[in-house]
């Protein structure tokens, strides 16, 4: 009995040993951006603190007010279609994201088309690399026209509030993002001014 738990050996022991451990040596080990290992059979990938990210989507008004735009008073429904990018530059203190956000959109004020190119700096809340899927944000900056209103302004002070939800990674490097939020402009030279409520849709590709 007292062979009974002795260790086996011989070569079909050595054989199985070396078979397992092999096996176990080809598993590579994968690591999120946080730097926790990662299993290579995650669903979907983490974006790490160097990667950059850009968003790629269309977006359209929910209400838009134009107030003195055109015409003295208000006009409703103004806000047409549009295209969002953004695109992160960068991160600070693995808490916010900084980004350039362009968007290009439509407008029919008092029966005539106009359209505008927004170039804004934003602040995105969490950081990509938390993997938390829910985000918000902030962005300002300057708008251009390039058709408007005959005797207003060219150009126009635009920001942004918004709140998405994004997945990254879920075939391969792209993903997708859904986003709402508030959409708003002064003319520099005019009296004019917009406010409105948006929402966008599309892809974001992780490079």
């Amino acid at each position: 009995m007292a062979f009974a738990n002795a260790p086996k050996v011989g070569r079909s022991a050595a054989a199985r040993y070396f078979q397992n451990n092999g096996q176990k040596a080809d598993q590579p080990e994968y690591e999120t951006g946080r730097g926790r290992p990662r299993s290579p059979n995650s669903e979907v990938a983490a974006v790490s603190a160097d990667d950059h990210y850009l968003t790629l989507g269309i977006s359209t008004y929910t209400s838009s007010d134009a107030y003195n735009w055109g015409q003295s008073g208000k006009e409703e429904k103004v806000g047409k279609s549009g295209i969002d990018m953004s695109y992160r530059i960068g991160q600070y203190s693995n808490l916010v994201d900084d980004s350039i956000r362009v968007s290009y959109n439509e407008y029919n004020v008092t029966d005539q088309r106009a359209t505008k190119l927004s170039l804004l700096y934003a602040w995105t809340l969490p950081d990509a690399s938390s993997r938390f899927p829910l985000y918000f944000g902030f962005g300002a900056g300057p708008g251009i026209f390039f058709k408007q209103l005959s005797g207003e302004s060219a150009i126009s002070l635009d920001y942004q509030l918004y709140l998405g939800l994004r997945l990254f990674n879920i075939f391969e490097n792209t993903g997708f993002y859904v986003e709402g939020g508030l959409k708003n402009h002064l003319h520099l030279t005019s009296d004019g001014q917009l406010n409105g409520t948006y929402i966008s849709a599309g892809a974001v590709f992780t490079f």
